[in-house]
């Protein structure tokens, strides 16, 4: 039987997701949506590290600028909120950089600007 990598954290992750958009719809910022998904997780006991800063790092030298993820859930699941008509191959390349600056194997991108439903992509390294 072949599973997904974290299936049951995604899955809880996505629920709650799900939940924010059927009760906000699109239309809202980014901000909205990360405050709401926010309450959404605690309220699930997903824990989460809301837009950790991570070092990145060039020849085993941290340098600067550092990134925030939006959202790290379960220590292992960086999970990047956009609000737009249309993902694009910019916010999937976002993601993959934070999984190669990190030791993080699966980002989440989510889209809660799409209408008329909510898109969510997993981005495995």
């Amino acid at each position: 039987m072949n599973r997904f990598l974290f299936e049951k954290e995604t899955y809880q992750i996505r629920g709650a997701c799900f939940e924010v958009y059927r009760e906000k719809g699109c239309g809202f910022l980014e901000s909205v949506y990360q405050a709401c998904l926010e309450i959404e997780l605690a309220d699930s006991n997903v824990p989460f590290q809301s837009q950790p800063e991570i070092r990145i790092s060039y020849k085993e030298r941290n340098i600067e600028p550092t990134f925030k993820p939006d959202l790290i859930c379960f220590g292992s699941i960086i999970v990047e909120l956009k609000s737009v008509t249309a993902l694009g191959d910019v916010h999937r390349a976002q993601v993959h950089n934070y999984l190669k600056s990190t030791d993080h194997r699966l980002g989440l991108l989510v889209n809660f600007g799409h209408y008329p439903k909510l898109e969510i992509e997993r981005i495995i390294q």
